[in-house]
């Protein structure tokens, strides 16, 4: 179902794709855009197990085009560096494929467990009045969660030969 890397030697381990998935800062969600348009937005996100937390406002392109296709695809990447020399940039990436749900209703577990993650990885240091307050305005937007399917890791060949990616 999913294609193989065409570059063997670029594929990193499946543990080192999950850890630069959960430890990035951002990534880009690829989405069905409108009239045929790919639509790839930048977001913050949370991991937890198979399952990556968005926070959304109730309208919009994004959520417009989830209801249009639930099958996404999420690209974090962890490393970049331009090597002007070499014609080339050093990364690590990972990609994970999947589909996505909109949770609008409050009383949904996942919704208040995505937004407790968001809170955590982007806000660790607000008080504890503060934290209660935000995750009190759960009516106020919703929380997109994405199921993985696949996930895949890539790194520049020569990170992969000194084992420094991820």
């Amino acid at each position: 179902m999913f294609r193989e890397m065409r570059r063997k030697n670029c594929v990193v381990s499946k543990e080192v794709a999950e850890k630069i998935l959960r430890e990035g800062d951002f990534g880009v969600l690829a989405l069905s855009g409108d009239d045929g348009y790919n639509y790839a937005v930048p977001i913050n996100y949370a991991v937890e197990g198979n399952k990556i937390y968005f926070h959304s406002a109730k309208t919009g392109h994004k959520l417009d085009a989830i209801r249009n296709n639930e099958k996404v695809s999420f690209c974090v990447v962890d490393k970049h560096e331009v090597v002007a020399e070499e014609f080339t940039t050093y990364f690590s990436s990972a990609i994970a494929f999947g589909r996505i749900k909109i949770v609008e209703d409050d009383a949904d577990p996942d919704k208040l467990r995505g937004l407790e993650l968001l809170a955590d990885k982007y806000s660790s240091t607000a008080s504890p009045e503060r934290r209660a307050k935000e995750l009190g305005r759960l009516n106020a937007l919703v929380v997109p969660v994405m199921t993985i399917e696949h996930l895949t890791g890539k790194a520049a060949r020569e990170l992969v030969k000194r084992g420094d990616f991820g």
